[in-house]
């Protein structure tokens, strides 16, 4: 869907506060499936985090996934995603070797240009649901820049500059 747009990319690139200004602007934006499993996990006292029970944890992260993008099927603007299904597919993918990432290739497709987040370590922060260091996001990202393209989607490298001016990039880029 071509009004479903993805920002992804390295953890603690700056995608959520992004996303809080393209929501600002008054685009619809869908929260991190990561970010919301371990609140829930943490405050229930749950397992399905990543650093106890991964594959849990990313098998959780795509039924979130798919339930966002039904839950915003029928929204006709820009729905911008913290993350999403392929996201949590290459998590599966890269865990188990379950061949999770070929049917998404057809099925339950975004927005052809996906905008991802570098690697910015003069920002890098660790918090209470991001535990994981800088090297470990770095890696993710290396996959994430492969595996995009192999689904037939084109990676936009977001510059390091403000989140207003990153905001704009995205919304000239998605107007041409």
């Amino acid at each position: 869907m071509e009004n479903f747009v993805v920002i992804s990319g390295c953890s603690s690139g700056g995608k959520s506060t992004l996303l809080a200004e393209l929501g600002r602007r008054g685009h619809t934006v869908v929260e991190e499936p990561g970010r919301r499993i371990v609140q829930q996990q943490l405050q229930s006292g749950g397992t399905a985090l990543p650093w106890a029970d991964t594959e849990a944890f990313i098998r959780r992260a795509m039924a979130m996934a798919l339930a966002d993008r039904a839950a915003v099927a029928s929204h006709a603007g820009l729905v911008f995603f913290d993350r999403g299904l392929i996201d949590a597919a290459a998590g599966v993918e890269r865990l188990t070797g379950e061949l999770t990432l070929a049917p998404l290739r057809a099925a339950h497709r975004y927005h052809h240009r996906v905008f991802l987040t570098p690697p910015w370590p003069e920002i890098y922060v660790t918090d209470p649901e991001r535990r994981h260091g800088l090297a470990e996001a770095e890696a993710e990202y290396a996959n994430l820049l492969q595996v995009y393209p192999s689904l037939g989607y084109e990676p936009i490298i977001l510059p390091k500059i403000s989140v207003t001016e990153r905001a704009d990039f995205i919304e000239r880029v998605l107007a041409e």
